[in-house]
């Protein structure tokens, strides 16, 4: 079973930053591909930000320069650095995890104030 534990949601004024952490055994970094979503309500989970097992990441447009998805290895984290904040980046946040199946944490709230 794969367990994936989110961390790091809060409340931040416009342009502040965050960073989400997910926490994930050593041994589904090195074979999953890790991804970050969100979804507000009302709206699909999106994708924000993916990172292979070789270490390609990929961006959703309205995320890139601003946003960047990072492995820790001594903290068996996936983290996702988040910089200039925005209203419309408000969301639950969640840590996914896909190889042939997939998982998903419980999700971390961040919300961002105008």
């Amino acid at each position: 079973q794969v367990q994936l534990v989110e961390s790091g949601g809060g409340l931040v004024q416009t342009g502040g930053s965050l960073t989400l952490a997910c926490a994930a055994s050593m041994s589904v970094l090195r074979i999953y591909t890790m991804a970050w979503y969100r979804q507000a309500p009302g709206k699909q989970r999106e994708l924000v930000a993916r990172i292979t097992t070789g270490d390609i990441t990929n961006y959703a447009d309205s995320v890139k320069g601003r946003f960047t998805i990072s492995r820790d290895n001594s903290k068996s984290t996936v983290n996702l650095q988040m910089n200039d904040l925005k209203p419309e980046d408000t969301a639950t946040y969640f840590c996914n995890a896909k190889r042939v199946g997939e998982y998903w944490g419980q999700g971390t709230q961040v919300t961002v104030s105008s």
